[in-house]
This record gives C-alpha cells, sequence and structure tokens, in this order.
C-alpha cells in the first residue's frame, strides 16, 4: 500500500512520517522504515524522517512525544523532529483545532526538511467512522465522501487497511504503541462512534459495515471531484470581481442545476473570505434568486454578506458612470458577495 501510494506521488525522494506514537501511525512509520533502509522504492531513491506532534493537551504528552521519538529514531528514521503546538480555540471543536494545529506543524516540518510528501496513517476504520460522523451531521457530498487517499502533499496509504491490521504489524516488529486515552473519551463524538456506534452495527447489521462505508467514501470521492471541477468552471466563467466584491448573474444561476448552483455560491462567498457555508445558510443565499426587486443580506460564516441587486436597480446604476460616462446596460440582476470588514493590509 506504500508502496503504491508513493508510486503514485511520483515517488518523492524525501518522505516525513506523522507519527503519534499509537498503533496505526507506528504500524506506517515501520513500514516506511523498510524503504528507509533500502533506500529506494522501486529504484527511485527515497529518504524517510519522521515528525512528532505534542498538543499539549494531556499530562506527560511530552514524555509520550520523546518515547516515540526515540523509537522512531531506531527503526532508522531521519530526521525525527518533535514539534510542540498551542491548540487555539477555533469555534469549530477541540478536535478541529487539534487537527488545524497538527497540520500546521507537519507543513513546517516538511518545509524545514525538504520533504515532498507528508504520511498519515488513518486506517478504514478511521474513514469509516468519518463517514458515519457526517451522516450524523446532514453534511453533503464532499463531507460523506471522508478523506481523500492524497491531498497535496498528504499521503493516506492506510486507508484500505484494518485498524486490527495495524497492531498486528506493531506486534510482528516487537513495537509498543501508545494508546492515545482521549480515543476511548466518550465527551467526543468520534470516540463514542469509534467504542459505540460502529460495534453496535457491526453487531446489529453483520460484518462488514466499516468496508461499506469506505467503499461509500471511494465512490463519493469520484462525485464530488466531477461537481467540484464542474463548479469551479462555471464559477470561474460568470463571475464578476470589483475591488473585494464578488458577483454572479442571477439568470445564469437559476439554469444551473441546483447540486451546481449551491456550489458556486459557495465558492464566491470563498472568493471574498468566508468559510463553507453550512446547508441552511445556503439555502437562504439562494432563496435571493426567488425574490423580486432587492433583498438581503443573508450573512454567511467568515463574515461575508450577500445580496441580491434587481436589474431595475442595475439599470438606474448604469445610466451614467462615476466620470459621467454610460456604462454597458444589465441584462439581469445579479447576487454580490462581500466581506462585512475591509481586508486587513
Amino acid at each position: 500500500m506504500l508502496q503504491d501510494a508513493l508510486a503514485a506521488a511520483g515517488y518523492p525522494e524525501r518522505v516525513l512520517v506523522a507519527c503519534s506514537g499509537g498503533p496505526d501511525s507506528l504500524a506506517l512509520a515501520a513500514v516506511a522504515a523498510y524503504f528507509a533502509r533500502r533506500g529506494h522504492v522501486d529504484g527511485h531513491r527515497v529518504a524517510v524522517g519522521a515528525v512528532v506532534v505534542d498538543h499539549q493537551l494531556q499530562p506527560g504528552s511530552a514524555d509520550v512525544a520523546a518515547a516515540t521519538a526515540l523509537t522512531l529514531r531506531e527503526l532508522g528514521l531521519s530526521p525525527v523532529q518533535i514539534r510542540a503546538v498551542d491548540v487555539a480555540p477555533t469555534g469549530m471543536g477541540p478536535e478541529a483545532a487539534a487537527r488545524d494545529a497538527r497540520h500546521d506543524a507537519l507543513a513546517a516540518a516538511a518545509d524545514d526538511t525538504g520533504a515532498e510528501a507528508i504520511l498519515l496513517g488513518h486506517t478504514l476504520d478511521d474513514q469509516a467512522e468519518q463517514v458515519l460522523l457526517g451522516l450524523a451531521r446532514g453534511s453533503g457530498t464532499r463531507s460523506l465522501a471522508g478523506m481523500r487517499p492524497a491531498r497535496g502533499r498528504l499521503l493516506r496509504p492506510f486507508l484500505a487497511l484494518r485498524r486490527a491490521d495495524t497492531l498486528a504489524i506493531c506486534e510482528a516488529e516487537d513495537l509498543e504503541p501508545w494508546h492515545d486515552p482521549s480515543n476511548a473519551d466518550p465527551s467526543f463524538a468520534r470516540s463514542r462512534t469509534r467504542v459505540e456506534v460502529l460495534p453496535l452495527l457491526e453487531a446489529k447489521l453483520g460484518p462488514g459495515v466499516a468496508e461499506s462505508l469506505a467503499r461509500t467514501a471511494a465512490i463519493l470521492q469520484l462525485d464530488a471531484d466531477y461537481l467540484d471541477d464542474v463548479a469551479n468552471d462555471t464559477f470561474v466563467r460568470l463571475s464578476e470581481l470589483s475591488g473585494a466584491t464578488v458577483s454572479l448573474p442571477e439568470e445564469a444561476l437559476r439554469e444551473l442545476a441546483p447540486a451546481v448552483r449551491f456550489r458556486v455560491i459557495a465558492k464566491a462567498a470563498a472568493a471574498v473570505g468566508g468559510q463553507q457555508p453550512s446547508y441552511q445558510r445556503l439555502l437562504a443565499a439562494e432563496a435571493l434568486l426567488r425574490r423580486q426587486g432587492s433583498a438581503g443580506p443573508v450573512e454567511l460564516p467568515g463574515g461575508v454578506s450577500v445580496y441580491r441587486l434587481s436589474l431595475a436597480q442595475l439599470l438606474a446604476e448604469a445610466k451614467s458612470g462615476p466620470d459621467g460616462v454610460p456604462r454597458e446596460a444589465a441584462r439581469c440582476g445579479k447576487l454580490v458577495f462581500r466581506p462585512q470588514k475591509p481586508p486587513q493590509i
């Protein structure tokens, strides 16, 4: 699996393993160490280092990081870094905040070492849990598509491997993984999904539930990628940029299939600095297209306002520009997206 992942990534010469000391990432480090000792993958040179991120959220976390780094060096990985991070509240929950801090640390470590790829130890079980959590939140296609096997420098070669297999790898390699107590903490939704929900589903529906959920994610990734490509092309074709404001012609928006229309609206919000809107917020913004006259604003996450300018308003504005020169007459109304606050310089 690792060999295939590195081949698909174009055989990066320098690779980092992100290792927490848990069984999944430690098993991945052990497999990566095999290629490090060989010095090549399919005849292509490779050097493998590692990075341990200390989130500093639990007592003794520095000791766990130090012990993990020692194990990684004994496996033959070099260089091995420890990156301590401060997990700042983001309003998206503690798990999301920790993930953001971790990814920032991994990117910095890769930049410092010249690594072209970062290996993450997520397994099929993690993918199944991700899909279940997305279903519970009522998420869309992209969220239900779960984690990608590859995204930028991040590679997840173990997405088809069960968690039990990573434990077996650690046992075979005589490695003692650290078991994060938060993984069994019922205060976290992911922990409840892992310890209670998924085992219950497999007990009641039969074995293979995790594999089915992971297969659903793989199928939806293809669908989500296609829709995103269509939405990207459509947004580039329709959007008009004026300073910090983006506008979209309402007539063309109405003609789009809903799956594409919602994505184009989300991309317009992102283009002026917004965050991914919830489905309810997208519905509110899209509803502006069905109102008469001007309407809005609708507030979107990340400090974005969207409102509709009617054709009558646009025609009145077009009678003369600020320099007295008549503007080109508008042919339809438009949705306008703008940041609520001016961008910081």
